[in-house]
């Protein structure tokens, strides 16, 4: 039955007045009994106990009303009650406990810590470990900051046999104390925590990070076991501009991980850009460069150094198939491989020229050529195929050069017969070509001939002319040189006056209009030996007066052929000065006639290639430009456009060509000739080569100071030759 509390209460109050202690206690303990929720009775009862001399009673009593308070959110009554608990009993170890957590909550630190370390050092006393251990940890729960109680916790946990809380409070520790820069507690921390669990993955990645933090590279990756933790180390190292340990964790990591392409993809790249095609061929295969050009063009060097040159071969194929603009890069490949395996280069040079042909692209075919032979010289294979590419092709400038090439490449080959051939048909075509004479009796010496310069001087003579294959000749004779000194047919015109007496330039129509061979070195048109002669007929006219002349063209032992004047008349020695001078003479005509007609020629060449360029007819002005470039007053402005013609034909070898070929000469103007170099420049990085084309920016710089981008072109080359 329950009481009636107010009654009971008052009845106690009474009690307690008239100093029945015991009796008043009753009457409490009645109402807290049945009221449990009656603190402040509760409270009353404890506080009688107390007076009572009940300390144990008045313990329990305020421990039931302290937890209950606690349990219900009430914290600042309840820590009350538990500080007056210690007052009876300081080393009550649940008001203690109580009291500091209720107090940690509260931001109250020191009491909590001064009750935890009160009953740290009670428990240490009765040599409990297992309890301290546990207070250890409460400690370092107080406060976060606090990493020497927490190192202490985890540690203690490891004494209580929570390995598992132990890990994870090392773990947490050492990434924030990572995060504030404190690496070395951070590897002590990660340290304690490997000691727990050796193969736990986030422990080691953290102490990898660390010791990355830390700038410990070896140990980083000592601790490496992933293709990923490698790459890391890599990324961090090439960031502190350690490219060769970079390298090498990079290599670790595709060792890691096989089937990383990428990663391989750009291990090939850089092992082939240092030279070392042979490691490089480890990390690139065609199915891993399907797709990318550049790969290919790589691999394809690769094969063809490693001496797979059928592989080679189908992947240039196999490029040129999917994009046959890419045959330039393909010839690129072939040169560059030559100057080591001229076999093997000259067969990718080989695709590339069949393809152009193919496309009717025949200066390009023989560009593809005349870069390899400069980079080979004497390569008569490639020099065979040039000259038939050009007789193809109708290139004959280039065809002339072409057999020049060959003609040397026989003789220094010691095949005299191929070389005879051949430079019996330069001279031929230029008898007046000192080296075109050289090489003949080169050929001669080769031979075995006992008196080349005879010989030489024989067929200069037209007594056994000279045959030219020459197609534009059109199998016509060339007349021998008599016919140019010769008198007139009739002996009263040989003794004829100064007035009416025949001169060179009525000789040399006579023997035009008879139809007589002339011997070679002789085809000048005669307007222009009239031209040349011009107020020198006067002498001409009295060198013809005399009764006999012979010209004998022989050639000195140096190999120049230049004609000798010998009179066989009586008086002889009353010979005219100008007879003297003849030979002077025809060497004048000859230099006139080829100089007005190379500077004549070559104007007329550039003005058609201007025609031809606007009217879209590009091959043919490039053939016109070729020609032109040979005056040298033009060689700046038809070597600049020919190298940008080829830039806009993506043919970046020839415009590179082309465009040193207008640096090597004076530009008509400086911002003209900075343009050049800028252009030139821009080609050479196209083409790869950074190094030369820093350079020129750097000249260029010099020179012209703030000259469009140059100084971020500068800047920009650097860093990529920074990067190897």
């Amino acid at each position: 039955m329950a009481i009636d509390r107010a009654a009971a209460l008052h009845n106690a109050e009474k009690l307690l007045r008239q100093g029945k202690l015991d009796l008043a206690i009753a009457e409490y303990l009645r109402v807290v009994e049945e009221f449990p929720r009656d603190w402040n009775t509760g409270n009353l009862l404890g506080d009688l106990y107390v007076r009572a001399g009940k300390a144990d009673q008045a313990v329990d009593q305020f421990i039931r009303i302290a937890d209950s308070l606690s349990d219900e959110g009430f914290l600042p009554k309840a820590h009350a009650i538990y500080k007056k608990i210690l007052k009876l009993k300081p080393d009550h170890e649940h008001a203690l406990l109580q009291g500091a957590e209720i107090a940690g909550s509260q931001g109250l630190l020191v009491d909590a810590r001064a009750y935890l370390n009160t009953l740290l050092e009670r428990r240490r006393g009765r040599n409990d470990q297992r309890g301290v251990a546990q207070i250890r940890i409460r400690l370092a729960i107080l406060d976060p900051a606090d990493y020497a109680a927490r190192f202490a916790a985890a540690r203690a946990r490891i004494d209580v046999g929570d390995s598992a809380g132990a890990l994870r409070d090392f773990k947490a520790l050492a990434l924030e104390l990572t995060e504030k820069g404190r690496q070395a507690e951070a590897v002590e921390a990660l340290r304690e925590a490997a000691t727990l669990e050796p193969d736990d993955p986030d422990v080691r990645e953290q102490l990898i990070q660390v010791y990355l933090a830390g700038g410990d590279f070896g140990k980083a990756r000592e601790l490496a076991t992933t293709s990923a933790q490698h790459k890391a180390i890599a990324v961090k190292l090439e960031a502190l501009g350690q490219p060769e340990e970079a390298f090498a964790a990079l290599r670790e990591a595709a060792r890691l991980d096989p089937s990383d392409t990428a990663l391989r993809e750009q291990l090939g790249r850089a092992l082939a850009a240092r030279g070392d095609l042979t490691a490089a061929a480890e990390y690139l295969t065609v199915e891993s460069a399907a797709g990318n050009p550049q790969l290919l063009l790589m691999l394809a060097e690769i094969r063809l150094r490693s001496e797979r040159v059928d592989e080679a071969l189908e992947i240039a194929r196999q490029l040129i198939h999917d994009d046959p603009m890419r045959r330039q890069d393909v010839a690129m490949v072939g040169w560059t491989v030559a100057e080591q395996a001229p076999e093997a280069g000259l067969k990718l040079v080989d695709l590339a020229a069949d393809t152009a042909v193919a496309h009717q692209d025949w200066p390009s075919a023989a560009a593809a050529l005349q870069e390899f032979v400069t980079r080979v010289p004497n390569h008569v294979p490639a020099l065979m195929r040039l000259v038939e590419i050009c007789v193809d092709g109708g290139l004959e400038a280039t065809m002339y050069s072409a057999q020049a090439q060959l003609a040397d490449a026989y003789i220094a080959a010691g095949q005299g017969d191929e070389a005879r051939f051949i430079t019996e048909d330069l001279v031929a075509r230029e008898p007046w070509d000192r080296a075109n004479i050289e090489r003949f009796r080169r050929a001669l010496v080769l031979l075995g001939e006992p008196d080349p310069d005879g010989v030489i001087a024989e067929r200069l003579s037209g007594q056994s002319p000279f045959m030219s294959t020459d197609v534009s000749l059109k199998g016509e004779e060339l007349p021998p040189f008599e016919l140019l000194t010769e008198s007139s047919s009739s002996p009263a015109d040989s003794s004829s006056d100064a007035s009416d007496g025949t001169d060179l330039t009525s000789a040399l129509e006579a023997a035009s209009a008879a139809g007589e061979p002339m011997a070679a070195g002789a085809d000048l048109e005669l307007s222009d030996i009239r031209a040349i002669v011009g107020d020198a007929d006067q002498a001409i006219t009295a060198h013809s007066r005399s009764q006999s002349v012979e010209v004998d063209l022989s050639v000195v032992l140096d190999g120049a052929a230049k004609p000798v004047v010998t009179e066989q008349a009586a008086d002889a020695r009353d010979a005219s000065p100008a007879v003297s001078d003849l030979d002077g003479v025809f060497a004048q005509m000859r230099e006139e006639s080829a100089r007005r007609s190379s500077v004549g020629g070559a104007e007329d060449e550039y003005k058609r290639a201007i025609a031809l360029i606007e009217a879209g007819q590009i091959d043919e002005a490039i053939v016109a430009l070729k020609a032109a470039s040979k005056a040298p007053r033009l060689r700046f402005a038809t070597s600049a456009r020919l190298g940008r013609l080829f830039r806009d034909r993506g043919m970046l070898p020839q415009s590179v060509d082309w465009f040193e070929r207008a640096a090597e000469t004076s530009a008509p103007s400086p911002d003209e000739g900075h343009q050049l170099l800028y252009e030139l420049a821009e080609a050479l990085e196209a083409t790869g080569e950074t190094a030369r084309a820093l350079a020129i920016c750097i000249e260029l710089q010099a020179e012209a100071g703030d000259f469009r981008d140059v100084a971020d072109r500068v800047n920009r080359l650097a860093k990529v030759q920074t990067r190897g």
